[in-house]
């Protein structure tokens, strides 16, 4: 019996190491420029310690006609754009966290909770912080846009803005996938940066930091 425990927990520990090293090759990406677009595309992965949220400029949101477009054009004025995932409830409420505490249980332990996708024009990147800054080709800051474009649920073709807190420029979309502890928001940017080229760690990506590792050991990226 003895026996039996020890390689089961072997197993066990195995299955977590594999499940934490596993890599995920960044989609391939054409990176030649397009001959009426910008060699190069700065996208500003920002970290504030759990969440990461991605600030991108508006024209490369904007660039492919489609439903992201069409919301990133209804936004307030802003040459940039912070774009976050998250719960639909929990992520936009900005009470402290020690009395959002129940809900975000909730967010992480019950099944197929609702997901929001953020919009919030900005007019520049922050400066300092916990960030780093891809150089994308117009290719990938392309694929980047198109999987953010994905993550929306659409009605009619189109987005649909499901709340604007008062006195915020900031929209949130519905979206269509799901939030749990097994789906967080760093998952989410990861998928992003992943289909823009960047190669990630998936169940690593749980974490802000593993993000931020992989996005900064990409060859075309830079602390801002």
């Amino acid at each position: 019996m003895r026996g039996l425990i020890v390689l089961l927990a072997a197993a066990a520990l195995g299955l977590v190491a594999g499940l934490w090293s596993w890599t995920r090759p960044g989609a391939p990406i054409a990176e030649a420029p397009m001959a009426d677009g910008p060699a190069s595309v700065p996208v500003h992965l920002v970290d504030n310690g759990f969440h990461t949220d991605l600030i991108v400029p508006r024209a490369a949101l904007s660039a492919r006609p489609g439903p992201l477009a069409d919301a990133v054009a209804a936004l307030p004025p802003g040459d940039w754009v912070r774009v976050g995932w998250g719960d639909a409830r929990f992520f936009p409420d900005l009470r402290p966290i020690q009395q959002r505490l129940p809900d975000g249980a909730r967010a992480f332990f019950a099944p197929g909770n609702a997901s929001v996708v953020m919009l919030d024009p900005e007019p520049a990147p922050p400066r300092g912080g916990r960030t780093v800054v891809l150089d994308l080709g117009a290719p990938a800051a392309a694929a980047l846009a198109a999987r953010i474009e994905a993550a929306l649920a659409l009605e009619a073709g189109a987005a649909r803005t499901v709340l604007v807190r008062a006195g915020d420029d900031a929209r949130f979309l519905a979206g269509r996938e799901t939030f749990s502890i097994l789906r967080l928001c760093n998952h989410w940017t990861a998928a992003v940066l992943n289909a823009a080229g960047v190669t990630t760690r998936p169940a690593a990506s749980a974490f802000s930091g593993q993000v931020m590792a992989a996005a900064a050991l990409d060859s075309r990226a830079r602390r801002d």
